[in-house]
């Protein structure tokens, strides 16, 4: 892939945050980005197939430029089950204030707009992906808790992670941050270690 190729896919997609970001959040069809990114609509079409790859390009895009990957790592590199649980928890709690607001404007857009539902759906399932690989360590180990099978804990782990419920910590509840993650971490070993660590 040439340089020119690689550079002009790197505007079009920081253009399209940079209008996710906007206040207040500005339209994304592809004419808009193009504009923005100041290249043309069949640029845009050219690196993009259609407004839902775009979309789900750029919440990877956003991904890239907050390295999820350095941030991810502890929970990869985990020796343990719930070392592993813990990290991952601890790394998607402390992502959702940096992503909030591009999450709120897809999740608003998502109910009458089936790209941005798409990118939103996309975002969630990878998300889903690593409650998955956190439970399924735990359940390797023998330290899943047996009123759980993998399936059902890693629905309820990725429900306990929403974005919703991050909100409504912080927002209605008036948890700062460092109270949401630890209560976080004690309602997930309370739930899902076969022996609950006991609350200091």
């Amino acid at each position: 892939m040439s340089t020119t190729h690689t550079n002009t896919r790197t505007k079009i997609l920081q253009a399209t945050l940079d209008l996710l970001f906007s206040e207040p959040p500005a339209k994304t069809r592809m004419s808009d980005v193009a504009t923005q990114a100041g290249v043309s609509r069949q640029a845009v079409y050219l690196h993009f197939k259609n407004r839902a790859d775009l979309l789900i390009a750029a919440t990877h895009f956003l991904d890239e430029k907050l390295d999820t990957d350095a941030r991810l790592a502890a929970s990869r590199t985990a020796q343990s089950g719930r070392d592993r649980l813990q990290a991952f928890v601890t790394a998607w709690g402390n992502y959702i204030p940096e992503i909030h607001r591009i999450a709120k404007v897809l999740i608003s857009m998502s109910e009458t707009d089936e790209a941005a539902a798409s990118a939103w759906e996309n975002r969630m399932q990878d998300m889903r992906e690593g409650c998955a690989a956190a439970i399924d360590a735990l359940n390797a180990d023998g330290t899943l808790s047996p009123d759980f099978n993998t399936e059902d804990a890693t629905d309820v782990l990725w429900t306990m992670l929403s974005v919703h419920n991050w909100e409504h910590s912080t927002g209605a509840c008036g948890w700062s941050q460092k109270k949401y993650l630890t209560m976080l971490a004690l309602t997930t070993q309370k739930l899902f270690y076969a022996d609950p660590v006991k609350a200091p």
